[in-house]
């Protein structure tokens, strides 16, 4: 499982024209690529990991400050662009796969205490955010 965790001021999701999920910061907007090796372990284990790094000024975590957290589907965070000009997403869970572990993913962060916003998985979506820092993190499992 691959999450690109970025701390944001605000964020959304916009899917034919309409917001389907949003935060206000601070927060986190997570982009989720799950690989056909992931599992439970990988979702409980991303879950605390986006839920408990510190990654907020005074090194407080999402849990210590109550904040937002919007998860977004992205196979794409497996392509391959070594060979050629076309990438291949062979690495990436096809969607009976991934869809299950990324809804997982998302429960496991509410269930730790998180208020999860979403995106619409395998649509075609507009992610809008103000990424407060920058910061960004690269968590894989």
């Amino acid at each position: 499982m691959r999450a690109v965790v970025q701390r944001v001021s605000s964020a959304s999701v916009t899917v034919a024209g309409e917001v389907v999920g949003s935060i206000e910061g601070p927060g986190l907007l997570v982009l989720l690529g799950v690989t056909h090796s992931d599992g439970p372990a990988q979702v409980a284990w991303t879950a605390r990991k986006v839920w408990e790094t510190r990654l907020f000024p005074d090194e407080r975590s999402a849990s210590e400050i109550g904040a937002p957290v919007l998860v977004v589907s992205q196979f794409t965070l497996y392509g391959d662009a070594r060979k050629g000009r076309r990438p291949t997403w062979a690495a990436a869970a096809p969607g009976p796969v991934s869809e299950p572990l990324y809804e997982a993913v998302c429960e496991e962060l509410a269930r730790l205490g998180a208020h999860v916003e979403r995106g619409v998985f395998a649509a075609d979506m507009q992610v809008a955010l103000v990424n407060d820092g920058p910061v960004t993190l690269v968590l894989d499992t």
